[in-house]
């Protein structure tokens, strides 16, 4: 079966790990994902080894690691990949650990060199299986003390012992549960089931960042709808997410709307979202609408043909993407093109009407491809009806950067120059000059200011 990653270069960094471990007379394994990634057919991102050989042997063995967690004997062994690229491949010791006093960590842990007993701390079977790159013709390849070639031939995500005692040592293990189960279209076993929906309130104990990033990894790997709704039967989303859960139920007009519900029309949404999509757009795509519940309004019967009603939920919803993002932890590079994701999203409907110093300001966010992508599936997951997303998307794509974003006709100096003084209506004039440039109404800085002037006067000290 290794003649499979035959080419990937990452493979064959981590299979040299092995074989100089094993000349050295340790025993070592590919260990976790990959193993489960070659069994299933797809191709491993990364490749993990397990030794009996301690952090501090394996940090002599190899010139250039790094201790990542000795503690919990995990190396990174660093190998040359080309010229100047190099390959980091986690090495980590046999261990058992003890008992995880804080639900996320254990409080000790005991090197072992029997991987037997390595297997056994582990979370699920299908991430339990052991694989020996050096095996000959003949030889049997997979070591599976814990089931778990059976379990993913029968699509299944079981726990590695009592599912209780699993999740209860490391509580983000019930997210995990959920994730695997997505991306692989799996199901998750009844007892493993069961002990996510009796543990689901205790998933606050695990930290923000983690909690983040497991969302973050279930809206970018494909399946994302699938790992939300199964987020919600579970009890987790709740207590993760309980915006999102308000979604669930608020009607929607059916004239713009006829999918259903906001939460339906969120979950098709992110039916939508490929392997591999920007998570900044993913999460534009979860919270896009985060603010009709608390906007929603029924027709009002005193008016004949009244509709449903969400006014001022766009500014609803960036108050409540804040604080969502900030409760995650999101870095502000991310938040902020989060929250613009639903800060604009219902701009798409006036774009036939904006003037066209406006459309160009638009078409020039930062990442409007992102812009473009939500409004694609916002409509895809509604009406259908694409024609403002085609205009859209051919203007963004036919203009040139330097129409979009034209080098200033007018700047601060140049107000300055003329007479006027600094003031806070040099961002209004400014902007008024640089609109008429986009119109095309001023092509050199005299006639920007020329509209400044016919605006603001000329300067009192002039």
């Amino acid at each position: 079966m290794s003649e499979l990653w035959g080419e990937n270069s990452r493979y064959r960094a981590a299979r040299e790990i092995v074989v100089s471990l094993r000349a050295a007379g340790y025993k070592a394994y590919f260990a976790g994902g990959c193993v489960r990634d070659l069994l299933h057919g797809v191709e491993a991102k990364d490749f993990d080894v397990a030794t009996s050989a301690t952090p501090d042997v394996v940090m002599s063995m190899f010139a250039k690691t790094y201790s990542v967690g000795a503690h919990f004997g995990v190396v990174l062994v660093c190998s040359p990949d080309g010229d100047s690229d190099e390959i980091a491949t986690e090495v980590a010791t046999f261990r058992h650990d003890g008992a995880y006093s804080d639900g996320r960590r254990p409080d000790a842990v005991r090197f072992s060199t029997d991987p037997r007993e390595d297997v056994q701390r582990r979370d699920f079977t299908i991430n339990g299986m052991l694989f020996d790159p050096l095996a000959g013709p003949g030889e049997e390849a997979i070591l599976d003390f814990v089931g778990g070639r059976e379990d993913l031939t029968k699509h299944r995500v079981r726990t590695i012992g009592v599912a209780k005692e699993r999740f209860t040592e490391d509580k983000l293990r019930m997210l995990r549960a959920v994730r695997f189960a997505a991306r692989l279209e799996f199901e998750i076993d009844s007892a493993t089931a069961a002990a996510v929906k009796e543990l689901a309130a205790e998933i606050t104990q695990v930290s923000l960042e983690r909690i983040r990033d497991e969302l973050t990894l279930m809206l970018t790997e494909g399946h994302a709808r699938r790992a939300f709704e199964m987020l919600y039967e579970y009890g987790l989303l709740q207590h993760i997410l309980p915006e999102a859960v308000k979604m669930r139920g608020v009607e929607q007009p059916p004239q713009f709307h006829p999918e259903g519900d906001v939460w339906v029309h969120t979950m098709l949404l992110l039916e939508k979202l490929k392997p591999g999509v920007s998570p900044t757009l993913a999460w534009g795509a979860l919270v896009h609408d985060i603010g009709k519940p608390a906007t929603f309004r029924p027709p009002d019967p005193k008016k004949p043909g009244d509709r449903i009603r969400f006014d001022g939920h766009v500014e609803v919803g960036v108050r409540i993407a804040k604080t969502i993002l900030a409760r995650l932890r999101f870095s502000n590079e991310d938040t902020e093109q989060i929250v613009a994701l639903v800060k604009n999203h219902m701009r798409f409907g006036d774009i036939l009407q904006m003037r066209e110093s406006t459309l160009k300001r638009f078409l020039r966010l930062p990442k409007f491809d992102e812009h473009l992508g939500l409004h694609w599936m916002d409509c895809m997951s509604a009406h259908g009806d694409l024609r403002l997303y085609e205009f859209a998307k051919e203007r963004y794509e036919a203009a040139p950067v330097e129409e979009m974003r034209p080098k200033l006709l007018v700047t601060g100096r140049d107000l300055i120059a003329a007479g006027y003084r600094p003031s806070p209506q040099f961002k209004e004039m400014l902007e008024a000059a640089e609109d008429a440039q986009l119109e095309g109404l001023a092509t050199t800085t005299e006639e920007g200011l020329a509209v400044v002037r016919a605006r603001w006067g000329e300067p009192r000290d002039a």
